[in-house]
């Protein structure tokens, strides 16, 4: 995130928000079958997954297409900052992620956002001021399959000077920082996704993440053609998606690790 935005956007996930010691690991209670079927499932009802992240073997909360609103309070300073959360269909996601960042003008900032090393030092960021929109939809469309399909990498973009922010996380949902939000409401109804104020999101439950090599190579290959300078700031925003657990269970060519329960703190 940019220096402009983590002043204003800091912390606004609290992290280490983990399930009861008690709780226990659906994953760890499958058998190698049952996981194997579990992780080649991608759609619930009408709702595909990417190939990036995976509900919990209870389907304590089952993936469905919406959004709803929240808030970000921030604890020092008590500003509220409007948000909105969307999970959208495979179909739909990523189209609709493009036509929500060219509302954010002709020049933004990019941050670039990786798990890929190691969940000891959580998430990296890399960001960028000033890239030209074009420049940025024309290489994004490039690596669309890692940006869909990698469960380690997220991207967001944002306008310092408003100031907004689209996420694209690493779980696939799509989350709106600042006003006004309406322009960004119209685009999701206008794609099929429907408000849902009770709804859940696959990260606030059990979920496990998928990666690969040939995924971490095309990071650093994104990272490069989006001239990203190699700043890096941990602890970032969103930290409270992730409290990953490595694991050496295996889907095909990727490797998937669970993470526990995440509540989102910072958000009413």
């Amino acid at each position: 995130m940019s220096n402009y935005l983590n002043r204003f956007f800091q912390d606004a996930f609290q992290s280490d928000q983990k399930a009861p010691p008690e709780t226990v690991n659906s994953f760890e209670q499958a058998t190698d079958d049952q996981m194997a079927a579990h992780l080649d499932v991608d759609q619930y009802e009408t709702f595909q997954l990417t190939n990036a992240v995976r509900p919990a073997m209870d389907l304590k909360v089952k993936p469905v297409q919406g959004y709803r609103h929240d808030v970000y309070v921030d604890d020092e300073s008590g500003g509220k900052v409007p948000v909105i959360m969307a999970a959208v269909s495979k179909q739909k996601l990523f189209s609709t992620f493009i036509k929500m960042i060219q509302r954010l003008g002709p020049v933004v900032d990019v941050v670039l956002e990786s798990s890929h090393a190691n969940s000891d030092h959580g998430h990296v960021d890399l960001y960028r001021e000033h890239i030209d929109m074009p420049v940025l939809v024309s290489t994004l469309y490039e690596y669309e399959d890692l940006l869909m399909n990698d469960g380690c990498t997220g991207i967001a973009v944002l306008n310092p000077n408003t100031p907004q922010e689209i996420q694209f996380e690493e779980h696939k949902l799509l989350i709106v920082y600042g006003s006004p939000l309406e322009p960004f409401e119209f685009m999701l109804e206008n794609s099929g996704v429907s408000e849902k104020s009770d709804m859940k999101f696959i990260t606030e439950a059990e979920h496990v993440h998928s990666s690969s090599e040939r995924f971490a190579r095309r990071f650093e290959e994104l990272r490069t053609d989006l001239g990203l300078d190699g700043n890096q700031r941990r602890e970032s925003y969103n930290d409270s998606f992730e409290n990953e657990a490595q694991s050496d269970d295996s889907w095909g060519d990727e490797s998937w690790n669970p993470d526990e329960d995440n509540s989102q703190g910072g958000l009413l």
